[in-house]
């Protein structure tokens, strides 16, 4: 018997444990085939995603995934698509597992090495679809707590959200200018390859909240303001903050101005801006923006307050679902958020199918250019032709002697 259960568990696979207590954060650093160890209550949908996208073996949560609050989806993702999901298995967890300890999953148990740390709720289809059935009838409940929280956060961020005090100042002129606030949270990668065109002819300022500075980095494209907790953006990324020398492919793309990144962290109401450390000890200029809600709010209302013609969001949260994955303060700052900004609001996808692009004087210019150069050197390596220019040369200078002789 003990023979069987030694083979069985030799075929077990063992796996690198990546920790955290926050997801973002794990995100930065969790490889494919690692094990996710997170406490993470009611799992939502843009962390679920993120990690499928990172190609992880198997997510272990402290916490409940699905606390019946409301019908987050996070956990179906997570068992659609393959991904073993162990749930509940309790806040010690956290401490007995360390980061890169190797982990053995048998069903609903969770072993490092042959030492059982923790036993779990094995989630299935079936299980996670009876926890969404029951969080459906309580969504009424969650729409009360809404409603006292928005009354809390309105009385709280009135000043803000109604008279723009608190603004910091900031190096990139936003009054009449487009904004581009980017959140790295649902298809932000398609609402950015959608704008293109967009971005390319109205140039607007470029708003990477956290994470959603390393999305524009990646697609091409340099923030000019990074705003958030800097918990879940690169290092890489908060450099952009640092001046550098203008490179000759920015003069051909027409950055004639070489300005820093603005780095603004945001800050709560009781004075703590979780941010700061790590930015001062990187040595990156920064800025601190006071708002209660979510780093997501904050850019809407730094671009709202500062003077910006249009705000189009990328990746940020629209959906009923969505607001609920803030939680109910979150929830409510981002509702009275959007009611505030609402005249200048507008989301990506109605901005990629309304906008289609200009021809610009310069894209012209450069076609011209393309084919006059094309024409030179298809005459150079053409005796043929050579022999035309020259015929047609000696033409045209046989005409102009006789118009100015009178001839």
């Amino acid at each position: 018997m003990a023979l069987r259960v030694a083979r069985r568990r030799s075929r077990e696979a063992l796996h690198r444990a990546r920790v955290d207590a926050r997801t973002k954060r794990l995100l930065l650093r969790v490889q494919p085939g690692e094990v996710a160890v997170i406490d993470h209550e009611d799992l939502d949908r843009v962390a679920a995603e993120g990690l499928v996208s990172r190609g992880v073996a198997a997510v272990v949560n402290a916490a409940r995934s699905i606390s019946g609050r409301y019908p987050n989806r996070g956990p179906l993702i997570l068992v659609e698509a393959g991904i073993p999901l162990i749930d509940s298995v309790g806040k010690l967890l956290m401490t007995k597992v360390k980061e890169g300890d190797s982990l053995r999953i048998e069903g609903d148990r969770i072993f490092v090495g042959d030492r059982l740390v923790g036993v779990g709720i094995r989630q299935t289809t079936s299980s996670i679809g009876a926890a969404m059935e029951a969080s459906q009838q309580r969504l009424a409940d969650q729409f009360e707590s809404f409603a006292s929280n928005t009354l809390e956060f309105m009385s709280r961020e009135r000043d803000l959200l109604f008279g723009g005090l608190g603004l910091p100042v900031l190096e990139h002129e936003f009054t009449g200018r487009h904004a581009l606030v980017v959140v790295r949270g649902t298809s932000y990668k398609e609402d950015l390859a959608a704008l293109r065109p967009y971005i390319r002819d109205v140039q607007p300022v470029m708003i990477g909240v956290d994470g959603g500075a390393d999305a524009l980095l990646e697609e091409g494209y340099r923030p000019d303001v990074i705003l958030g907790d800097m918990d879940s953006v690169s290092e890489h990324a908060l450099r952009v903050g640092l001046p550098r020398r203008r490179r000759f492919l920015d003069i051909i793309r027409g950055r004639w101005r070489n300005r820093p990144a603005d780095v603004v962290v945001h800050a709560y109401a009781n004075g703590s801006a979780p941010g700061a450390e790590r930015v001062t000890a990187l040595g990156v200029p920064f800025t601190t923006f006071i708002v209660s809600g979510t780093s997501e709010d904050a850019a809407f209302l730094l671009a709202h307050g500062l003077g910006a013609a249009l705000i189009v969001a990328v990746g940020s949260h629209g959906t009923l679902r969505e607001f609920l994955d803030k939680g109910r303060l979150g929830m409510a700052s981002t509702f009275l958020a959007r009611l505030r900004v609402g005249d200048i609001l507008v989301d990506a996808k109605g901005v990629s199918r309304l906008y289609r692009g200009v021809a610009r004087p310069r894209d012209a210019w450069l076609l011209l250019a393309a084919v006059v150069v094309l024409f030179v050197v298809i005459v150079l390596v053409s005796p043929a032709l050579r022999l035309e220019v020259r015929l047609l040369w000696e033409s045209f200078r046989t005409w102009l002697f006789h118009i100015r002789s009178g001839v």
